[in-house]
């Protein structure tokens, strides 16, 4: 008869995925995510599989969470200029805001793990694209409601913003000054003109 499980399965994942968001995956040891989980390494394996599958577990937990955070934000505002420029203005204003700067788990795995794990390369893409089409979706409500120019590509320019989210989220790590950073947002906000 299998054992019943004594931990919260969603609960030691969300603790797995802060850690690992945290320090990165190779920083990240065993003895760190059982003291993190509050469960030994064999309930790790049997409920996860071994550490790589449970930073896939808790990478995919993050980017459906991101994802819908994202989708509500840009969608929560009826102008699309004033949706897009809250939210790289939120970007900015919660990596200045804590004292521990994180970034985004998906960027930090895309530039620790993507270059040399076909996987996460795989992971990383698809949750840019998926972020994409957030994105494009919301160029497209602009389009239609007359804020936005009718002839613009609205996939083409909401990768473009993609890019330029995915840069900005890396040079937040070094905390450059705000005034450099509120430049730049207001430039790639130029696009959407």
């Amino acid at each position: 008869m299998a054992r019943t499980r004594e931990f919260d399965e969603e609960k030691v994942l969300e603790s797995a995925m802060e850690l690992f968001w945290e320090k990165g995956y190779e920083a990240t040891s065993l003895s760190d995510l059982t003291s993190r989980m509050g469960i030994q390494r064999p309930s790790i394996y049997s409920a996860f599989g071994d550490k790589k599958e449970l930073f896939e577990a808790a990478l995919r937990k993050y980017t459906m969470s991101h994802a819908s955070r994202v989708r509500a934000q840009l969608q929560s505002n009826p102008s699309a200029k004033k949706a897009f420029r809250s939210f790289f203005e939120d970007v900015v204003a919660e990596e200045y805001a804590g004292s521990v700067n994180r970034g985004c788990f998906c960027i930090n795995t895309m530039v620790e793990l993507a270059p040399h794990d076909e996987k996460f390369e795989i992971l990383t893409r698809e949750h840019q694209m998926y972020l994409s089409v957030i994105f494009q979706e919301t160029i497209e409500r602009g389009i239609q409601s007359g804020e936005l120019k009718g002839g613009v590509n609205a996939k083409a320019l909401a990768q473009a913003l993609i890019v330029s989210l995915i840069g900005l989220t890396v040079l937040l790590k070094s905390r450059p000054e705000r005034s450099f950073v509120d430049n730049a947002i207001t430039m790639i906000l130029t696009s959407l003109d």
